[in-house]
């Protein structure tokens, strides 16, 4: 049940309709159900972003039905503050709507200095957690993974700090993300034993970046649990942005950061090709690119970020055509698999 400040007319009401067109997949073989289309905010909400833009897109994406947000001790920039920013926001506007939210955060890449703020050790993971919980006034997260594997901490102790997490009521769920189909096995199997399954991996998945699909996907539908997919535009590549060159104030023509020209003159012929595809389905190439991930039943939901709230209501758009065709997914991966 929400309640409202009635003296407060510009008190933010979530739209009525908001579970009316969004689809919910279930993680896994668990209870948890997730959005198609879940909300990152590892870029567009730090402190070096505009706060009112951020609040925002949260507000519309929750009226559009994504109730999961995504999140990570060092996200920012600086580190900390996207989750400080969305701890602003969250007393400010969802605190009626906590019930409703699935809010996950991350630890496993450097945090602080020296040598207990980075990796996968017991000390670590605990305290960053409560890090987070702090910054974002909460008492506890839905959804905590760790982020990276750390070849140099045993995995046991790994996973039993996961475990211990959960049973401290700081988290109901725990995941991973970024581990590869061997050691994804390992990490469930660890869990399992604890009692405290893992819900989720949370793994870089593209048209352009399909390591997922040798193991990993069958790792996780064989153990019943989800998989949720980050960089489903490939930073950037598999969107419209760049199907006449590179615009100089891209993030392709920055000299920092994850996607470099180098890398979209040597997709650029696959990205035009692609693009000529979505055409014809009447979609942008971000929205079937989306629409493509989510036609495997054993991807959860697709992590998209988003820099305004136009941006975001496009790339939902993904979910209006869904279907391919059984031509149209030969055509997509003769492109791919194309060198």
């Amino acid at each position: 049940m929400q309640i409202f400040d009635k003296t407060n007319p510009e008190e933010y009401r979530a739209a009525s309709e908001r579970y009316e067109q969004m689809p919910f997949h279930r993680c896994g073989k668990s209870g948890i159900l997730l959005p198609a289309i879940s909300l990152g905010l590892w870029h567009n909400f730090g402190y070096v972003d505009n706060l009112e833009n951020g609040r925002n897109i949260l507000k519309k994406a929750f009226d559009l039905g994504i109730t999961h947000f995504d999140l990570a001790n060092n996200y920012g920039p600086p580190y900390g503050s996207a989750e400080a920013n969305f701890g602003t926001i969250l007393k400010r506007d969802f605190l009626p709507y906590r019930d409703e939210l699935f809010i996950s955060s991350k630890a496993g890449y450097d945090m602080w200095p020296g040598p207990y703020g980075n990796h996968g050790s017991r000390k670590y993971l605990i305290a960053s957690l409560d890090q987070s919980l702090k910054r974002m006034g909460l008492e506890y997260v839905d959804l905590f993974y760790h982020h990276r594997p750390d070849p140099d901490t045993p995995l046991e102790e790994t996973m039993a700090a996961l475990d211990h997490i959960v049973r401290s009521g700081k988290a109901l769920y725990v995941g991973i993300s970024n581990y590869n189909a061997e050691d994804t096995a390992k990490a469930i199997s660890l869990l399992k034993e604890m009692g405290t399954p893992c819900l989720i991996h949370q793994a870089k998945y593209s048209m352009f970046e399909r390591w997922v699909e040798d193991q990993l996907l069958d790792t996780l539908g064989n153990a019943g649990a989800g998989l949720i997919a980050f960089s489903p535009l490939a930073q950037g590549m598999l969107t419209d942005r760049y199907i006449q060159g590179i615009p100089t104030d891209s993030r392709a023509a920055k000299k920092s950061g994850h996607l470099t020209s180098e890398a979209v003159q040597e997709m650029l012929p696959k990205i035009k090709t692609l693009h000529t595809i979505a055409e014809a389905r009447g979609q942008k190439l971000s929205q079937m690119a989306i629409a493509w991930l989510l036609k495997d039943k054993r991807v959860t939901s697709v992590l998209i970020g988003a820099s305004s709230v136009a941006q975001l209501e496009e790339n939902l758009k993904a979910l209006d055509n869904k279907d391919f065709s059984a031509e149209e997914l030969s055509k997509i991966e003769a492109i791919l698999e194309r060198v």
